[in-house]
C-alpha cells in the first residue's frame, strides 16, 4: 500500500498551473526555452509549440514582439541577478493587456502572464493604512480585513493564527451575513502541513481562482520536475482542492502574515463562487497585510518594552528589599506575595531544608512533600515547567485542581532550597472546525493508487474538552521567573561578599578590643590606684560630720566600681575564647545603679523607675550587666518623652526559671516591625528620632542564648515589656 502523509505531498512540483496563468521557462545561461504551459498558444500565435524547445524568445520576433519590447526583458540580466525576486510589467498581446512577471529560480528564468482585470468596485484611501495609531491587537486585524474587503471582497475573510503545536485558530473574521461564523474555531495542524507552511513563507500571496476548473500541464523536454514555488499560477494539490470543495467554497485567496521572520498566520479568504483577483490587487493586499503585520509587531514590541520596564522596576524593589535581610530564606518569606504574583501564579511554596512556607492557593502539606521528592528524583535542570502536571502526575502524587500547572526552580539542590509556583486547573475546551481526527482516503496519481490523509467532509463545530491543564505559562511568565532567579543570585553574591568583608572587619575589631581591654585594665590600673589612695588620705583628714567627707566617700566608691568594670571587661575579652562559667548572681544592685545612671544619661530625671523583687539568677555577671544595661536604658530612653514616664522592673520564679519583666509606657513596637526586633543594625521606624545604632537588642539576644536563657517581648500602643528568662540557681 502506498501511503502519502500530508507532510510528504510534493505540492511545489504539481506539474501543472491554473487556467488563468500562462508560463514560459528559459535557461538562465543560454536563455533558450526549456518548458512552457500547454495553453501558451492561446495568447501567442504559435502553430506548433514543439518548435519552441531549445529556441530563444528573440528567435520569434513577430510572435513574442510584446515580450521583447518590454522594459523587463530588455534588462533581463539586471532583474534576474538574485533568486526569487519578482518584477512586474504590463504588455499588450493583440488587443488584450497582460501582467508580465519575471523571476529566477535555480537554473530557470520564469516568464509568467495573466490577463489584466479591472476592479471598478475597488475603493482605497489613505485612511486604511493607519494601522500604527491603533493600540489594540484585535483591532489591527479587524482593520486589515475591513481594508482588504475594499480590494478583494470575498464572501468570508479571516485572520488565521498558528498555535505553538502547528494548529491554527481564527482570531478575526469578516463575512457575508448569510454565512455561519468561524470566529474562534481551531483547525488541526494537518490542515496546513509543514511543507505548505514553508511555501507560505516563500510565496506570500496565493490564489486559487476556481477549484473546479481544469489544470494546465507544463510541457518540458526533460523528465525533471519543474519547481513552481514562486509561480503565481501554481496549481493546487488534489488534497487541498478537495478540502476547499468540502468547505463549500469555489475560490480561495491567502496572504502570509510574517512577523519576526516567522509565519505567524494567514489572511484566508473564501468565496462560494469562482473568483479571480487581479495581480495588482493581490499585490496591494500583500502590502496592506505587511503594514498590519508591522503594526502588530510594533504594538507587541511596545507592550513588551512596557512589560520589561515594569519587570525591571519590580526586580529592583525585590533586590533592594532582599539586601535588608540577614538570610535568603528571610528575604523570600518577606516578599513571598510579590514573588508569587510576578509569573501570575495562584500559589507559591518556599522550601529551605525542612522549612516550608506557602502563599496563595497550594496543595496540602503531605502532597507538597511528595512534589518536593518527585522534583529531586525526576528533574535534572534547575528549572522545570509544565502546564499539564495534574494530567500527567495527578494520580501518582495525589494532586488536586490547585496544582494543574507547575514551575520548579532549584535555588540549591544540595540544600533542598527551591521555589515552586502553581496554577489552578483551567476549564479548557477547544472548538474545532469539524472533527480533527485524521481519516484515510484513496486517490490516483499518475495511474498509481495511493492512500492519503483525507480532508474533512464536515466543518461543523466539534468541541474537545481537555482536563488536567492550567493556563499556558507564557514567555513573559518565564521572564519573570528568570528575573527572580537573577535577583536571588545577585543578592546572594552581594550578601556573601558583605559577610566576608564583615568577618574581616570583625576579626580586626576583636583584635583591637583585646588590645584595648588589656590597655584599659593594665595602663589605667595605676592611675586609679593613685586616685583612690589620695582620696582615702583626704578622707582621713575630715571630721565625721563634714559634708565633704560624703563626697569623697562617693568618689572612692565610683573608683572601685570603675576598677571592677575594667576587671570585668578584661575577663569578658578573655572569656569569649573559652566556655562561659555560670554563677549565682544577685542583680538588685546592678539594676539600681543602671536605673539611676539611665535617668542622667537620657536627661529624664522625672522618669519613675519602680524596682520590685529581684531574685538571684544563674548567669555570667558581666554579661548579665550588659543585658540589664541595654534593656533598662531602652526602657528609659523610649519612654522619656512621655508626659509621665514610668519603668517597672520585677523578677519572679516560674518553674525552673527566673523571669524578669522590664515594662515601660514608651513608644511601643509596630506590628509590622516585630520580625526584625533582634536583628543587628535594624531600627524601628518610630524610633528614628531617638539616638541609637540598632545593636543593643541584638547583643541581648545573643547573650541570653549563650547563657542558656531567652529574651522575648510584648508590645502595644501603651508601651513595651521585655521578658528575660534566666536559669534558676
Amino acid at each position: 500500500m502506498n501511503f502519502v502523509d500530508c507532510h510528504e505531498e510534493p505540492i511545489h512540483i504539481p506539474g501543472y498551473i491554473q487556467s488563468f496563468g500562462y508560463l514560459i521557462g528559459i535557461d538562465v545561461e543560454s536563455h533558450s526555452i526549456t518548458f512552457f504551459s500547454q495553453n501558451i498558444s492561446n495568447i501567442f500565435s504559435i502553430e506548433n509549440v514543439e518548435f519552441l524547445f531549445g529556441k530563444k524568445i528573440n528567435d520569434f520576433p513577430e510572435i513574442f514582439k510584446s515580450i521583447i519590447d518590454s522594459d523587463i526583458y530588455h534588462s533581463l540580466h539586471k532583474f534576474t541577478r538574485r533568486e526569487n525576486e519578482t518584477y512586474f510589467d504590463k504588455i499588450f498581446v493583440g488587443e488584450k493587456e497582460y501582467h508580465f512577471s519575471v523571476f529566477r529560480s535555480k537554473n530557470h528564468i520564469f516568464l509568467e502572464f495573466e490577463q489584466v482585470l479591472k476592479n471598478p468596485n475597488k475603493r482605497i484611501s489613505n485612511k486604511y493604512d493607519n494601522f500604527y495609531i491603533i493600540d489594540n491587537a484585535q483591532e489591527i486585524w479587524e482593520q486589515l480585513l475591513s481594508t482588504l474587503s475594499k480590494i478583494v471582497n470575498y464572501d468570508r475573510m479571516m485572520v488565521y493564527k498558528f498555535m505553538l503545536d502547528g494548529s491554527g485558530k481564527v482570531i478575526a473574521e469578516k463575512r457575508n451575513k448569510n454565512l455561519e461564523s468561524y470566529l474562534g474555531l481551531h483547525y488541526p495542524e494537518s490542515d496546513i502541513p509543514r511543507q505548505a507552511r514553508e511555501l507560505y513563507m516563500k510565496k506570500r500571496k496565493r490564489i486559487f481562482s476556481n477549484v473546479y476548473s481544469e489544470t494546465v500541464p507544463i510541457f518540458s523536454k526533460t523528465k525533471q520536475n519543474i519547481d513552481l514555488t514562486f509561480t503565481g499560477s501554481r496549481g493546487m494539490s488534489p488534497i487541498h482542492g478537495q478540502y476547499i470543495k468540502n468547505s463549500g467554497a469555489s475560490s480561495s485567496f491567502s496572504v502570509s502574515i510574517i512577523i519576526d521572520d516567522k509565519l505567524w498566520g494567514l489572511v484566508t479568504c473564501q468565496n462560494s463562487e469562482a473568483k479571480h483577483i487581479d495581480l495588482e490587487d493581490r499585490v496591494q493586499a500583500g502590502i496592506f497585510t505587511a503594514l498590519a503585520s508591522n503594526a502588530y509587531s510594533s504594538f507587541k514590541s511596545k507592550k513588551e518594552l512596557e512589560f520589561r520596564i515594569s519587570l525591571e522596576g519590580k526586580s529592583s524593589y525585590l533586590k533592594s528589599d532582599f539586601l535588608r535581610h540577614n538570610t535568603l530564606f528571610d528575604s523570600l518569606i518577606e516578599n513571598k506575595k510579590e514573588i508569587r504574583e510576578l509569573p501570575e501564579a495562584d500559589g507559591l511554596i518556599i522550601v529551605s531544608d525542612e522549612d516550608i512556607v506557602t502563599d496563595g492557593v497550594t496543595p496540602e502539606r503531605s502532597v507538597i512533600g511528595k512534589i518536593v521528592n518527585w522534583a529531586h528524583e525526576n528533574t535534572q535542570e534547575s528549572l522545570y515547567v509544565n502546564r499539564s502536571f495534574l494530567k500527567e502526575y495527578g494520580e501518582e502524587l495525589g494532586l488536586n485542581e490547585n496544582a494543574a500547572g507547575i514551575i520548579i526552580y532549584f535555588i540549591e539542590r544540595s540544600k533542598n532550597e527551591m521555589l515552586i509556583w502553581f496554577r489552578k486547573e483551567f476549564d479548557e475546551h477547544i472548538n474545532w472546525a469539524g472533527n480533527p481526527e485524521k481519516q484515510i482516503g484513496v486517490f490516483s496519481q499518475n495511474g498509481e493508487e495511493k492512500h492519503i490523509i483525507s480532508p474533512r467532509t464536515s466543518f461543523q463545530t466539534f468541541t474537545e474538552n481537555i482536563k488536567g491543564n492550567s493556563r499556558r505559562w507564557s514567555s513573559r511568565n518565564l521572564s519573570a521567573i528568570q528575573s527572580v532567579r537573577d535577583v536571588i543570585l545577585e543578592t546572594s553574591h552581594k550578601q556573601y561578599n558583605a559577610i566576608k568583608e564583615l568577618n574581616n572587619q570583625l576579626r580586626k575589631v576583636n583584635e583591637e578590643l583585646d588590645s584595648f581591654s588589656y590597655t584599659i585594665s593594665h595602663d589605667l590600673g595605676t592611675p586609679l590606684t593613685v586616685m583612690k589612695l589620695n582620696a582615702q588620705m583626704l578622707l582621713s583628714n575630715f571630721e565625721k560630720t563634714d559634708k565633704n567627707k560624703n563626697k569623697l566617700t562617693s568618689i572612692i566608691e565610683e573608683i572601685d566600681g570603675m576598677a571592677e568594670m575594667m576587671h570585668d571587661v578584661l575577663q569578658l575579652s578573655r572569656a569569649k575564647h573559652s566556655e562561659i562559667e555560670l554563677e549565682i548572681v544577685q542583680p538588685a544592685n546592678t539594676i539600681k545603679k543602671i536605673s539611676d545612671n539611665a535617668k542622667i544619661t537620657f536627661e529624664s530625671p522625672q522618669s519613675e523607675i519602680v524596682i520590685k523583687d529581684c531574685p538571684e539568677v544563674l548567669a555570667d555577671k558581666t554579661m548579665m550587666h550588659q543585658v540589664f544595661l541595654n534593656i533598662i536604658n531602652n526602657a528609659v530612653k523610649y519612654s522619656s518623652q512621655h508626659e509621665r514616664p514610668r519603668v517597672e522592673i520585677e523578677g519572679f520564679e516560674e518553674g525552673e526559671n527566673i523571669i524578669y519583666r522590664i515594662s515601660d509606657n514608651g513608644i511601643g513596637i509596630p506590628e509590622e516591625d516585630k520580625h526584625k526586633m533582634f536583628k543587628i543594625f535594624n531600627r524601628m521606624d518610630n524610633a528614628k528620632k531617638f539616638k541609637g545604632n540598632g545593636v543593643g537588642l541584638s547583643i541581648v539576644h545573643r547573650i541570653m542564648n549563650r547563657i542558656g536563657g531567652n529574651v522575648d517581648y510584648e508590645s502595644n500602643k501603651d508601651g513595651t515589656s521585655f521578658i528575660l528568662t534566666f536559669k534558676k540557681p
